[in-house]
């Protein structure tokens, strides 16, 4: 590990050179490159730094134990020494983690694509409320959403949602969020009293860029068409909505949020391009042999996750067996303690194999 932080320390210090370099500061698309490779290497090198000068004042300290007559003296210094050891090997453990290999998608944004399930009307009023909640999350971490398309059921609920959420980190907070939530709960429908159980699946997609996905303009069909639903004065009176249909994967994207045509074209490739960019990556997982791959990080969305129980005002994260009796500020947006509960697992997972 030491070899690594040392040619990563080695690493920093040449780009940091470079940048000071006239000639380079000139270059501007060479400048901003090292600088984003620095930016990079940053937090590791500053963390190494700081344990680097823990293990000199440990130095210090037992040397101090060794010369020192005065016992008052010899005392604290051993204190100190005990301290630095504890600190030092917490420290060890953060810089492996920073040394972990880094998902390339986690600063980019995300797309949230939210699906009612079984339970009819339940789950579709279920899926309102994940909407909701990861709304008002990237509220709390103010990052930008957008819905891009939603199909409503007229009395609250919704049968899809498609959101992008743009902010920096927003896909490595919310990667983990793919898969079957579960809600039970008796249902306003109910006059027994009941309680029933219905899902609703998520999938979070990372933005693309063009370079990740190559789409051969034959392959498409675009269809426009008068936009329906809440929208102001443009529904029904232009064709603004566009639906876009892929071929040879047979993906087919719908937008109407904008009264634009063009920017719901935008939009709307936006998400084919996430949506083809995950297909590849779940073919490529599915060539890994199971015990591969990690229990947190799969992304299986047949994989039931996670359970919002109102009777109970429980909610239960089944991966890392987490349970908190604070469902409404739960989805409300106060999702923290689960997300940094399963990021924290995934590390778990991956340290395993850290060498």
């Amino acid at each position: 590990m030491f070899d690594k932080l040392d040619f990563i320390q080695e690493k920093y210090d040449e780009l940091s050179a470079k940048v000071a370099d006239p000639a380079v500061i000139a270059d501007q698309k060479s400048f901003q490159k090292y600088m984003k490779e620095m930016s990079e290497l940053e937090p590791v090198v500053k963390a190494y730094e700081e344990y680097r000068k823990m293990q000199s004042d440990l130095a210090d300290a037992k040397e101090l134990i060794e010369m020192e007559d005065d016992e008052e003296v010899k005392e604290l210094a051993k204190e100190e020494a005990k301290e630095l050891e504890s600190a030092m090997e917490q420290a060890q453990e953060n810089l492996k983690v920073l040394l972990l290999p880094k998902d390339p998608n986690d600063d980019k944004n995300v797309i949230v694509e939210i699906r009612a399930g079984t339970g009819g009307e339940e789950a579709a009023l279920f899926a309102n409320d994940l909407l909701r909640m990861y709304l008002r999350y990237a509220e709390r971490h103010r990052w930008k959403s957008e819905i891009i398309e939603i199909s409503d059921t007229g009395i609250g609920g919704i049968k899809e949602a498609v959101v992008m959420i743009k902010g920096k980190g927003a896909y490595s907070r919310l990667k983990f969020e793919s898969g079957v939530h579960r809600v039970q709960r008796v249902p306003e429908t109910e006059s027994s009293g009941r309680i029933h159980t219905s899902a609703a699946t998520v999938a979070v997609l990372p933005e693309v860029d063009d370079v990740e996905v190559e789409i051969n303009p034959n392959d498409l069909k675009i269809d426009v068409f008068r936009a329906s639903g809440n929208g102001g004065q443009c529904v029904n009176t232009t064709d603004s909505a566009v639906r876009i249909t892929h071929h040879p994967s047979g993906i087919v994207v719908t937008c109407q949020d904008e009264k634009d045509q063009i920017m719901n074209k935008e939009k709307a490739m936006r998400v084919l391009k996430a949506r083809l960019h995950d297909k590849m990556v779940q073919e490529q997982n599915d060539k890994i042999s199971a015990d591969r791959r990690s229990q947190i990080g799969s992304g299986d969305r047949s994989e039931r996750i996670r359970t919002y129980n109102f009777p109970q005002g429980r909610v239960t994260d089944h991966r890392i067996n987490l349970t908190l009796y604070k469902l409404d500020q739960f989805l409300d947006g106060d999702i923290e303690e689960a997300v940094d509960g399963l990021i924290t697992a995934d590390q778990a997972e991956k340290m395993k194999d850290f060498g």
